[in-house]
C-alpha cells in the first residue's frame, strides 16, 4: 500500500499536519473524538505528501502521485465496520427507476466502473487505493484499501431493504440507496497501518489569538489561478443534449469529409463578457493545453466571437476525450444518457499564463452551478 512505503519526512509532516487540525476540535464540539472536515482531509493530504488534488474535478478519484489514485475519506470508526459512501447516482435516476432490483444492481456496477475506468485513464493511473483516516477518542488511524471495480460476473445476495438494496461481489459489500441515487461500500477497519494521538485544546480561541499577536507573517497568499467551466453538450440545449453535428460531434457535420476524432468545446459568449482576457480574442494566438496526464496540446480559439476551443490539428483533442478517455467508437454521437452514466458534462479549464492552461474534467451539473454562480 502507498503510506507504508511512503518517504518517512512527509509521513511525519502529514501526522503533524493531522494533529494540530485536531487538536482545534474544540471549535465544532465537545466531544473528544476529533474533528476533520473531509475537504480539509483532502487538503493536508496532497499537500503533506504533494500528491495532486483533484477536488475541483469531482471525478471518482480525490488525488493522484505517482500514477496512484486516490479515493480519501475520513470518518468515525464506531465498531470498524461501518458503510461509507463511495459514488453518487442522481443523474441516472430516471434511468433506473423502473427497472428490477437485481437490474439496478447491475445498472449502478456498470455505471461505477466505468467512473473508474475513467479516471484510470484520464490521469494514466496503475491503481486505484482507498485513503482512509478514522476518527476515536483522541485519536486518528490510517487504513488502506483497494479501490476495486465490482465484480459484475460475482454480484449475489441481492437484498432490498427498505429503500436500500445490498449485494456483494466477494469482494465487497455493497448497499445503494435508492432516495438519495448513492452508493455506500462497507469498509472493514481492524489493524490499523498507523494512529495518530491527537491532543485536542481545551481552549483554542485563546490559542489561536496568541498565534496571531506572535507573528504577522503567518498569513500568506495562496496561489489561484483563475478558471471556467465549459460544457460538453450545447449550450443552448434545454435538455443538456450535445448537439448532433458540433461540438463534441463536430465530426458528425456535412460540407466535407471529416475524421472522426474532429471535435471542439464550446465557449458560451457570457464566458468572453464574464472573463475578459482568460482566453485569447483572437484565433490567431497558440497556446499550450496541459492534460491531466502531464501531455500538452497545442491548442487555439476558432469560429467567430471565438466560440470554441479547438487543438491544432483539431483531431488531437478529439482522440483524447473520445477514444483514450470516454472510449466512445469512432462514428458513434455521444448523447446526454452517455454523459450522465460516466458522470462527467463538462470540463475545467484554468489559466496558467498567457501561453498555457490546463484542462480536467468535471462531474455532472458542474457548468450549470459555474452559470449560476456568475448570475447567468
Amino acid at each position: 500500500m502507498f503510506y507504508i512505503k511512503e518517504d518517512q519526512v512527509l509521513k511525519v509532516k502529514y501526522s503533524e499536519y493531522l494533529k494540530l487540525v485536531g487538536s482545534l476540535s474544540k471549535l465544532f464540539s465537545d466531544s473528544l473524538v476529533p474533528y476533520l472536515y473531509y475537504r480539509v482531509a483532502e487538503n493536508i493530504f496532497c499537500l503533506a505528501f504533494k500528491a495532486e488534488n483533484l477536488s475541483r474535478s469531482d471525478v471518482a478519484i480525490d488525488a493522484v502521485k505517482n500514477n496512484i489514485g486516490f479515493g480519501l475519506k475520513t470518518f468515525l470508526h464506531n465498531n470498524g465496520k461501518t458503510f461509507q459512501k463511495i459514488a453518487e447516482f442522481n443523474a441516472l435516476r430516471e434511468e433506473y427507476k423502473d427497472k428490477s432490483d437485481e437490474e439496478i444492481v447491475y445498472f449502478i456496477s456498470e455505471a461505477r466502473n466505468k467512473r473508474l475506468d475513467l479516471s484510470i485513464e484520464i490521469y494514466n493511473c496503475h491503481k486505484l487505493i482507498y485513503h482512509c483516516l478514522t476518527r476515536s477518542e483522541n485519536k486518528m488511524s490510517i487504513y488502506e484499501f483497494p479501490m476495486d471495480l465490482v465484480d459484475i460476473k460475482n454480484i449475489k445476495n441481492i437484498k432490498r431493504d427498505k429503500n436500500s438494496i445490498k449485494f456483494t461481489d466477494g469482494l465487497n459489500e455493497y448497499n445503494f440507496n435508492l432516495s438519495k441515487s448513492t452508493l455506500f461500500k462497507r469498509f472493514i477497519c481492524k489493524k490499523s497501518i498507523a494512529d495518530i494521538t491527537i491532543d485536542i485544546l481545551a481552549e483554542p480561541y485563546d490559542s489561536l489569538l496568541s498565534l496571531q499577536s506572535t507573528s504577522q507573517n503567518l498569513l500568506t497568499k495562496s496561489t489561484n489561478y483563475p478558471f471556467v467551466y465549459l460544457p460538453l453538450y450545447a449550450p443552448s440545449s434545454k435538455d443538456f443534449e450535445p448537439a448532433l453535428a458540433s461540438g463534441i460531434n463536430q465530426w458528425n457535420a456535412k460540407g466535407r469529409k471529416r475524421d472522426p476524432n474532429e471535435l471542439y468545446i464550446p465557449i458560451p459568449s457570457w464566458i468572453h463578457k464574464r472573463f475578459i482576457n482568460f482566453f485569447p480574442n483572437n484565433n490567431d494566438e497558440i497556446f499550450d493545453l496541459i492534460l491531466p496526464n502531464g501531455n500538452k496540446l497545442s491548442s487555439k480559439m476558432s469560429q467567430s466571437g471565438q466560440k470554441s476551443l479547438m487543438s491544432d490539428p483539431n483531431k488531437a483533442l478529439g482522440k483524447w476525450i473520445l477514444r483514450d478517455v470516454l472510449k466512445v467508437p469512432e462514428w458513434t454521437l455521444l448523447d446526454r444518457d452517455y454523459l450522465n452514466k460516466i458522470g462527467i458534462d463538462s470540463v475545467i479549464v484554468f489559466k496558467l499564463s498567457d501561453t498555457e492552461y490546463k484542462i480536467d474534467f468535471a462531474s455532472v451539473g458542474k457548468f450549470e452551478e459555474f452559470k449560476e454562480q456568475n448570475d447567468i
